[in-house]
């Protein structure tokens, strides 16, 4: 059984995007650097061609991650979920019950996770300790800096599409 990837329609996009970036304009690059660099002769001590080579290697392995998890994507309407539980694509409002502080993240999936713009990944420890949870639950997650507890305060739908 293939394991789905979720993510939003947003994100699904931005992955298409990269791809197309990728297979129409960066791996053609690439080929024409390595055909000049063969122009220049021997390829043993040819630092160009090695670059441009070990450059290919790694455009053509994005190339395949992409194909997987495009392929295995579970595209969500974030805006559509259900507000009743912490669920993918909903906003969660948590309140850190050390310091009182509010925190707000959206759960998204691994590729869209972005902590500094507010989101962390539904597969993250935080992200799996709060799937589920209901205004009012309490949220209790390991951490490399110890445990942490939080209490959710609020859940609103998503703002990704």
């Amino acid at each position: 059984m293939v394991e789905r990837i979720p993510m939003s329609r947003q994100g699904h996009q931005q992955l298409k995007d990269e791809l197309d970036q990728l297979e129409r304009v960066e791996r053609h690059e690439v080929v024409k650097a390595i055909e000049i660099a063969r122009a220049h002769g021997d390829l043993s001590e040819n630092a160009e061609y090695h670059a441009a080579k070990e450059r290919q290697g790694m455009i053509e392995g994005r190339i395949m991650d992409l194909n997987d998890k495009l392929g295995r994507a579970e595209v969500i309407d974030c805006t559509k979920v259900s507000v009743e539980r912490a669920v993918f694509g909903t906003i969660v409002d948590l309140m850190d019950m050390d310091t009182d502080e509010e925190v707000s993240y959206q759960l998204l999936g691994p590729e869209e996770a972005d902590v500094k713009k507010g989101s962390i990944s539904v597969m993250s420890p935080l992200g799996r300790s709060i799937l589920g949870k209901e205004v009012g639950d309490e949220v209790v997650t390991k951490t490399p800096g110890g445990v942490r507890e939080f209490e959710v305060v609020e859940i609103k739908p998503g703002t990704f599409a």
